[in-house]
Formats: structure tokens, sequence, C-alpha cells
């Protein structure tokens, strides 16, 4: 069956540092755009880090730019991302998603959420004040 399993949320303190990571399995995802999505509860999903299947180009939101690292491994068909610098707002349930890349350019995570291929429950981050 193809999935997207995400590991390593937890409980850590402000201004420490996780790293959670998105396994695939029953296919490869090579040949696709992944990303990570977050959501609190009583707030809208936001897509806060992609990266495109060549791994040439990252994307990050404003929020999380500078904190947060994307990267892939096409080998092991694992996605991670490395959150520094944590504060309480990041607080979520971060999941992870394959997307068909239909767009290039420098705006292509603009599509990312329209043409997703797959995506994972999540995994849990609080971040204590």
């Amino acid at each position: 069956q193809v999935q997207l399993a995400e590991s390593g949320g937890g409980l850590v303190q402000t201004g420490g540092s996780l790293s959670v990571s998105c396994t695939a399995s029953g296919r490869t995802f090579s040949n696709s755009n992944m990303g990570w999505f977050r959501q609190a509860p009583g707030k809208e999903r936001e897509l806060v880090a992609a990266i495109t299947w060549t791994g040439g180009s990252t994307y990050y939101a404003d929020s999380v730019k500078g904190r947060f690292t994307i990267s892939r491994d096409s080998a092991k068909n694992t996605l991670y991302l490395q959150m520094d610098n944590l504060k309480p707002e990041d607080s979520a349930n971060y999941s992870c998603a394959a997307s068909s890349p239909r767009s290039s350019g420098p705006r292509w995570y603009q599509t990312f959420d329209r043409y997703l291929e797959v995506w994972g429950k999540g995994t849990l981050v609080t971040v204590s004040p």
C-alpha cells in the first residue's frame, strides 16, 4: 500500500531543536515534489517547507525561514525537516506530502497543494514556552 509515515514529533522547549522524518512505502517518490504541512487547532493548514523532486529548489514559509531546513534522501525514500530555534507558535501537527511536479519556475511551490499525490497523517510537535 502506498503511504507516507511521519515520525520524530514530540515535546521540546522554546529555542530547542527537533527533526521529523517521513518515510514512503509502496512506491518511490523520487520524481515527486515533497513538502511539509502543519496545522494547529483553529488555524489554517499551511505549507511550511517544500523541495523539488530534483532537490534543486526549496521553499520556506516566511514564518519558518531561517529556522527550518528541508531535505530528502531519494535512496532511502525519506523526507526530513530539521527544526531549529523552535517557538510555541510552531506547535502543530506536521504532515508530509508528495505532489506531482506540474509546475516549473521560481513559484513552483504555489501549485504544490493543487497536485497532491499522497499525504501522511502527521506527527505532533509541541513547543513549550
